[in-house]
């Protein structure tokens, strides 16, 4: 039986990495998607790629243990993905990140599963202004309610309207001191700098 899902958003355009297919990029010698499904196939049931169009799908034969999917209602963003990807599901629960995050924790990526208790989802927080819906768990049940009828493309306006527990990055810290698993990599530049390591702490994107 499926508890816990995770859904990888791999659809977008690139444009900010010179067109290039970012979960591709190699970092310790593993691409990026290569290194989220190992990551999380050890604290999910399944894990679920989201893509633009069955093309794309293609891209992501060679990989064992993850179904692709594509879009329903294509060119609105992650919101887009999320709602693809929240029909797929078959979790109770699910961790919804971006493709271009190679250093998510796992231990990090469990506590939000715990944290969510009886809440609808689990958003790691910097402050009020500063979240991160792409490195978050959600209760699928909710999801699907407010996907069904919504006029905003936007993460947040959904976020402040239901139940959800914002999870201080401090508290992570104790998974992955370094909170290096909110890196991500939107820039060629990016990707020379995280492998030639950050600096402790700082907030990539």
């Amino acid at each position: 039986m499926v508890k816990r899902s995770a859904v990888i958003l791999v659809g977008g355009e690139a444009k900010r990495a010179n067109g290039q297919e970012k979960y591709f990029f190699v970092y310790e010698g593993k691409t990026f998607i290569e290194r989220l499904i190992d990551t999380l196939s050890q604290v999910v049931d399944e894990i679920i790629l989201v893509a633009k169009d069955p093309e794309q799908c293609k891209r992501f034969r060679h990989l064992e243990g993850v179904r692709c999917i594509t879009d329903i209602r294509p060119g609105i963003g992650p919101i887009g993905g999320l709602h693809a990807g929240t029909l797929a599901a078959h979790g109770d629960t699910l961790f919804v990140s971006a493709c271009d995050m190679p250093c998510i924790e796992s231990g990090v990526v469990r506590y939000l599963f715990e944290a969510i208790g009886d809440g609808d989802a689990a958003i790691p927080s910097w402050n009020f202004d500063m979240i991160e819906p792409l490195h978050a768990v959600y209760r699928r049940s909710v999801l699907l309610s407010y996907l069904e009828d919504h006029e905003s493309y936007s993460l947040r306006p959904m976020i402040r309207s239901i139940n959800t527990r914002y999870v201080p990055v401090e508290d992570l810290r104790k998974f992955d001191p370094s909170l290096k698993t909110f890196t991500n990599i939107n820039k060629i530049e990016d990707l020379e700098r995280i492998n030639g390591e950050i600096p402790a702490g700082q907030k990539q994107g």
